[in-house]
């Protein structure tokens, strides 16, 4: 059961950290999270390490540079974000199974990469108006950021057919539930 890849991509605000969150705590999955890099800034309520590695531009841009990452993007001007090999080979060598919670275009090269040893499931909202009150209620964003991810969001709704599974996340409950089935069947392949 060990080795095996669970990406989860989606908009910014659809749940798919929720979901992602949800699902490390069941311990017999043993999904260990990936952390991934990014340039922007850290968040209060972040850690180091833990919700992200936090690189300045400069450094994440040299890390491209020496091939250090399975996948990048400059998600936002400005703003990488990826996976760093040396995460994904720290996790595979542990024995564990990986959880990923990445852009949608991560998501689909790392899919890509890794094929059948990984399931790839895409949140997504139930309609752009639930998406914006989401990300209203988080507080974190100021308006000009909220209407930035909507328009990002259209865009990313387009990649929602490169994935394995699609669940719509209306009721996080039964997101939580069928993204659950579908990575406890993807485990036990």
């Amino acid at each position: 059961m060990a080795g095996k890849l669970v990406i989860f991509s989606g908009p910014s605000g659809a749940g798919k950290s929720t979901i992602v969150k949800y699902l490390r705590e069941i311990n017999e999955l043993q999904l260990d999270f990936s952390v991934s890099a990014t340039s922007r800034s850290k968040r209060i309520d972040e850690t180091e390490g833990v919700d992200y590695y936090f690189l300045s531009i400069d450094a994440f841009k040299s890390r491209i540079e020496d091939n250090d990452f399975l996948e990048w993007e400059e998600v936002y001007p400005g703003q990488y974000y990826g996976t760093l090999k040396t995460e994904v080979d720290r996790l595979t060598k542990a024995g564990k199974n990986i959880i990923f919670d990445v852009d949608v275009v991560g998501g689909a090269n790392i899919k890509r990469q890794f094929k059948d040893k990984a399931i790839s499931i895409f949140v997504q909202p139930p309609t752009l108006d639930a998406l914006k009150e989401r990300l209203e209620k988080r507080g974190t964003e100021s308006e000009e950021s909220i209407q930035k991810r909507l328009k990002k969001a259209r865009l990313e709704l387009t990649y929602s057919r490169r994935f394995d599974h699609i669940v719509v996340n209306d009721k996080l409950e039964t997101a939580r539930e069928e993204s659950e089935k579908l990575v406890r069947e993807h485990l036990t392949k």
